[in-house]
């Protein structure tokens, strides 16, 4: 799961239509996808090219739910497809 606090709104956009390539959007600032290790390390790479650290966050967090049975879901927004590994970004 990546989540972010992103102050310029270019720089939201550009993050968000990144994300978006490669993961479902989720949540307004949040999106989820199934990545083995390497595919998330290059996608965090993109990331930290995007953002201003100086005022800018971005948090992505692995979450150990091998099948996506496991997750919980309320609402009607879609989920990620199957994973290949058990990252959620």
């Amino acid at each position: 799961m990546i989540a972010y606090d992103i102050a310029d709104d270019r720089r939201r956009r550009e993050l968000a239509r990144l994300l978006g390539r490669q993961a479902e959007r989720v949540q307004e600032s949040v999106f989820e996808g199934w990545f083995g290790g390497a595919e998330v390390n290059a996608l965090l790479a993109e990331v930290a090219a995007l953002i201003e650290p100086g005022v800018d966050a971005v948090r992505a967090y692995p979450l150990a739910m091998r099948h996506p049975s496991r997750r919980a879901m309320l609402g009607e927004q879609p989920g990620a497809a199957l994973p290949a590994d058990y990252w959620i970004a």
